[in-house]
């Protein structure tokens, strides 16, 4: 698929689980459950040392599964990126822009979704190449800051991660977020391996999708 292909399938599907873990069989159980549970877009943490090594086993299980979308997050830098894109990344998430790592994302025509919390911040990653950005730390704005970036930058697609739960998530959606991510009540739940309750969080969190989403 495209980069723009992969956009549009992150915003069909609307959210992202953000899998962290302390190993490969935490992070890779964890993301796991989450699709179990209906989430299709899957984010591998780069603060997990076998990373690329999730990333690559997920791909391998699911690629006859075009539908499910398995990406690489806490990427800080291009050299990571390359290897979460040899992995089989379909895209790269950071948690602020970097210029370089643009570049090669473009390189390799992988979306790459840089986190941001300004509009000159946000400006920037769009005139990079980048098709959407990652409203982050969420928590610090909340779902009127969506609102207040879209009245001078309505082209802009965001990603929301931090402060979103399943009491605030419609409120993220209908302040005009296309995507929300999804991380520390999964990660939580990993490290008792509670694996069966990610499944069924995952779920809840599918069924407070808006209707005109599917995951």
């Amino acid at each position: 698929m495209s980069k723009s292909d992969i956009i549009i399938q992150l915003k069909k599907q609307g959210l992202v689980a953000v899998i962290r873990g302390k190993d490969m069989t935490e992070g890779l159980q964890s993301a796991l459950a989450c699709i179990e549970g209906g989430i299709s877009s899957i984010e591998i943490a780069y603060t997990n040392s076998e990373a690329s090594a999730i990333i690559k086993e997920l791909t391998s299980l699911y690629k006859d599964k075009p539908t499910i979308t398995i990406g690489a997050g806490s990427v800080l830098d291009a050299e990571t990126a390359r290897l979460a894109i040899l992995a089989g990344a379909q895209y790269i998430v950071s948690p602020s822009f970097h210029p370089e790592t643009a570049r090669l994302c473009n390189r390799y025509a992988i979306p790459y979704i840089p986190g941001c919390i300004s509009l000159t911040e946000m400006v920037t990653a769009l005139e990079a190449g980048c098709e959407m950005i990652k409203l982050f730390p969420g928590n610090l704005s909340g779902p009127s800051y969506i609102k207040a970036i879209k009245a001078p930058l309505p082209q802009i697609a965001i990603m929301v991660t931090g402060g979103v739960n399943t009491t605030s998530i419609r409120e993220w959606f209908a302040a005009g977020a296309e995507v929300v991510g999804i991380g520390g009540e999964f990660n939580q739940l990993a490290t008792k391996g509670e694996f069966a309750n990610i499944k069924t969080l995952a779920e809840e969190y599918c069924h407070l999708l808006p209707e005109s989403l599917s995951s």
